[in-house]
């Protein structure tokens, strides 16, 4: 017991506690040490309540003998749970205005649908009621809900549009063109979309203003935010993987996933697993901290996903899988499928935060699956709330808004942000400097007594030529430096020169004379 409430104490420490005992400071001191006495004092009320705050713990399927986990069948696994769970297993067919995808709010409680026919649709998962329909009668690609479950953008025809609860029109975003793909930075307040022609756009939906426009190039048929910074990856027909922030005209990283068009990407909720999926029917999976693959598995995905406690899911046709990280060393191993009736083309699968349920849009409509073990069991209502009231909902949009981060703080690596910058390189010295540096060297050299030698070897000649010689030396390291900058800029400027064409070499910059 003792060992246990050891580590749950351990858990809740804010770090390693400061060292005291090489502070002078007696006041300082005893400041510090009230504080992280107050620090402790609250670690262990966390552990000893922990119980009572994380009430539910995450569970998977668990085989008896030589039975599969991926034979367990969805009939079989609704018998066994409880009733609200076994409401989360639908399948809503609408065979007319698909394929449909899907999307979640953050808190996992609402969903929007979007059909490629036309068909918008807000759900309140929680009472298992439709909010709002609307029928746009043009081509719908993707939606995608803004910073709460009042407010969705859907990628139509022409242009990206931004639609409230009740189904009005508030905006249609014409600079974006004809957008395949939407994502949403939740806190950043950017909507960024990439569209027919490869323009990737990114708006502030506060101010409403675009903050970046770029071209990539290249056609791109995935696109997904990277939880942990913020990063937009985009996966192209040639098999590249880019990554982009809105302050970099340039790609932050470009590289060659699979040897074909790249169909889908997934992030890791801890930012530093990658899932890619090309059209070689190759499944792989990346470790961002090395760019490295980890794993490559046979197969082929129209959509990957990977759920808050790192299962991966991943459909293609009429099939669904979902794989498991068994061990430590990032291997994934088959856990779950799921076979719909023939006929039945998978758009996309999504899991749904904070509950173990798969998210399945397909062409004949969307449908649910439970998949033991994939969501967090314990929510915090300061992120994410499902059972938000109104009241509490304002105060969580002033604050966000309050908290919103510039597109600056998008980076590869945020914890830099805060950080010591590291120091420059040292500049070259200016020419008043480098006179001082050997005023002072040749000073230095005629402040040193001359040793005195024997009879006929200390005339004041020989003394005079030796003081001399020893400021000639003092003098040498700077006269060399002097002699190699000057060589460097030379040969800079014959290579400049030499690098021009025969047919171009009028058009240099010639000296006046």
């Amino acid at each position: 017991m003792a060992d246990d409430l050891e580590a749950k104490v351990k858990k809740y420490l804010r770090g390693e506690g400061a060292n005291l005992e090489v502070l002078n400071d007696k006041k300082l001191k005893t400041q510090l040490a009230i504080r992280e006495d107050l620090y402790g004092k609250s670690a262990k009320a966390a552990a000893d309540v922990e119980k009572w705050l994380m009430p539910s713990e995450g569970g998977y399927l668990e085989a008896e003998g030589i039975e599969k986990t991926w034979n367990i069948t969805q009939e079989s696994i609704a018998r066994e749970v409880d009733i609200l769970s076994s409401k989360n297993q639908h399948d809503i067919i609408l065979p007319d205005l698909g394929p449909y995808t899907v999307d979640f709010t953050s808190s996992g409680r609402y969903m929007a649908i979007a059909g490629r026919k036309g068909h918008l649709a807000v759900v309140d998962l929680k009472n298992m009621s439709l909010v709002k329909e609307i029928q746009v009668r043009e081509t719908v690609r993707d939606v995608v809900f803004l910073h709460n479950e009042l407010f969705y953008a859907a990628a139509q025809k022409k242009y990206p549009y931004i639609y409230n609860q009740d189904g009005t029109e508030l905006h249609c975003l014409k600079e974006h063109g004809p957008v395949r793909k939407l994502q949403f930075l939740k806190n950043h307040f950017l909507l960024a979309s990439i569209n027919k022609i490869g323009h990737l756009h990114y708006q502030d939906v506060t101010a409403g203003q675009i903050v970046a426009n770029f071209r990539t190039a290249c056609r791109s048929d995935a696109m997904r935010v990277n939880p942990f910074n913020g990063v937009v990856s985009l996966g192209h027909s040639v098999g590249t993987v880019t990554m982009w922030k809105p302050t970099s005209s340039a790609p932050l990283v470009k590289m060659l996933c699979h040897h074909g068009p790249i169909s889908a990407l997934a992030f890791h909720s801890n930012g530093h697993l990658m899932a890619t999926a090309g059209r070689d029917r190759k499944i792989k999976i990346w470790d961002l901290r090395k760019y490295d693959t980890l794993q490559t598995l046979p197969g082929h995905a129209i959509s990957l996903d990977f759920s808050q406690k790192g299962l991966l899911a991943y459909g293609n046709g009429s099939s669904l899988r979902i794989l498991r990280n068994n061990s430590d060393s990032q291997s994934y191993e088959r856990y779950m499928s799921h076979s719909f009736l023939k006929g039945y083309q998978i758009n996309k699968v999504l899991f749904r935060p904070y509950e173990d349920v798969l998210g399945i849009g397909h062409s004949m409509g969307w449908s649910s699956i439970l998949a033991p073990g994939s969501g967090e069991p314990n929510f915090d209502s300061w992120v994410a709330n499902p059972f938000e009231t109104s009241k509490q909902r304002r105060e969580k949009e002033v604050k966000s808004l309050l908290d919103k981060l510039p597109p600056d703080t998008i980076m590869l690596n945020p914890s830099k942000i805060g950080s010591f910058k590291p120091p420059r390189k040292k500049e070259k010295p200016t020419k008043e400097e480098r006179e001082a540096e050997i005023e002072a060297a040749v000073t230095a050299v005629k402040s040193t007594e001359v040793k005195k030698k024997t009879k006929g070897r200390n005339k004041p000649s020989r003394r005079a030529k030796k003081r001399q010689e020893s400021i000639a030396m003092a003098k040498r390291p700077f006269l060399e430096q002097q002699m190699e900058e000057y060589n460097s800029g030379q040969k800079r400027k014959i290579s400049e020169e030499v690098q021009l064409p025969p047919s171009l070499q009028r058009f240099a910059k010639r000296k006046v004379v």
